[in-house]
């Protein structure tokens, strides 16, 4: 994932966890806007969700935050 999209996510996870606690899940789609403005960085963070983590439609923040501060 590139270092732009990571520092979006980070910020979004930070910001859901700061607002709704640590139990708030949330989907990659998060990460955009209500508009498919930027295909390609939205495929891009659907292969990292999808393929690489085989992660389900709604994961906890926390756990996002953590797979990506830790370079996964």
């Amino acid at each position: 994932m590139r270092l732009s999209l990571r520092q979006k996510a980070i910020a979004i996870c930070d910001e859901k966890i700061a607002k709704k606690g640590e139990t708030v899940g949330l989907s990659f789609y998060a990460f955009f806007a209500n508009k498919n403005d930027d295909p390609e960085l939205l495929m891009e963070a659907a292969e990292w969700w999808i393929k690489t983590h085989e992660l389900d439609h709604f994961v906890k923040a926390v756990k996002i935050l953590s797979l990506i501060k830790s370079g996964l």
